[in-house]
């Protein structure tokens, strides 16, 4: 569930969502916003709590950082989707935004794919391009050299399109992870109608995200047919991954973290 907080006027707008799943042996909820605006205030754009719930009891086990789970298992979910489809001989990420998400892919990537070490930033803002770049040993260059590599994420929120077919190679891997929300695009028409479109969930993608509903297509595939086997791993071809967050994601990393806690809290025993 997903409201607008109507802000005042003169104030930039946010939305507050909720997500509930249940799975397994447990049961969670997380609250998160995204204010937009937040940036300018020093502040983080998404803040986000989740609850951790015994199933067989309702019993409340923990509360933790939504906002740190939800960076950890996004850029888990992106590195599942590279070892899936993408070639184990990549060797280039351009990678489109410069925020915590950029952060958090560069590291989980590299854990599937060790050989992608021409790191590729473009941000609007130069100074944050290179301010990444130096962190995680990368590069600060423009938005085309950046699209030409053979993976490219972008993780930003623009509302309209920043990465454009014609820069794309014919065989490039795209991990679309930001600009969620029906009216929210990152990628333009020739990018989604010329590759294969892959993703976590079909339904959740066609209802969720702008570049599907604006561009006019529909999913292939979902990324858990081809883990499983049940659909092969398409090759030689363009292909997006469109990532869109699913509550699952979060459970199953408050799980783990849960579970890491109640072993070290044993150990000390």
């Amino acid at each position: 569930m997903i409201l607008r907080t109507g802000n005042g006027e003169g104030s930039p707008n946010g939305w507050f969502a909720v997500m509930p799943v249940i799975a397994g042996d447990v049961m969670g909820v997380k609250t998160v916003t995204f204010y937009p605006g937040n940036g300018k205030l020093g502040l983080h754009t998404h803040m986000a709590v989740i609850e951790l719930l015994n199933r067989a009891t309702g019993e409340p086990l923990a509360v933790m950082d939504g906002r740190v789970i939800t960076e950890m298992r996004t850029a888990a979910v992106s590195a599942v989707a590279l070892d899936a489809l993408g070639s184990p001989a990549v060797g280039s990420l351009g990678i489109l935004g410069s925020g915590v998400q950029a952060r958090s892919h560069v590291q989980a990537l590299g854990m599937v794919r060790p050989g992608l070490r021409d790191i590729r930033i473009w941000s609007r803002t130069r100074a944050h391009a290179e301010r990444l770049a130096a962190e995680v040993g990368g590069r600060a260059t423009n938005i085309e050299e950046a699209a030409q590599a053979d993976v490219v994420l972008t993780v930003t929120s623009s509302p309209v399109p920043v990465l454009e077919g014609r820069w794309l190679g014919l065989h490039s891997l795209v991990l679309a992870v930001g600009a969620v929300g029906a009216q929210l695009r990152e990628l333009d028409d020739e990018v989604m109608q010329s590759s294969l479109i892959v993703s976590e969930s079909r339904s959740c993608a066609e209802r969720e995200s702008g570049d599907l509903q604006l561009s006019g297509n529909e999913v292939d595939v979902e990324i858990g047919e081809i883990i499983s086997g049940a659909r092969p791993a398409p090759t030689n071809r363009r292909i997006v991954f469109k990532s869109v967050g699913m509550a699952i994601e979060d459970l199953t990393g408050a799980r783990l973290v849960w579970q890491a806690r109640s072993g070290q809290a044993h150990r000390q025993q």
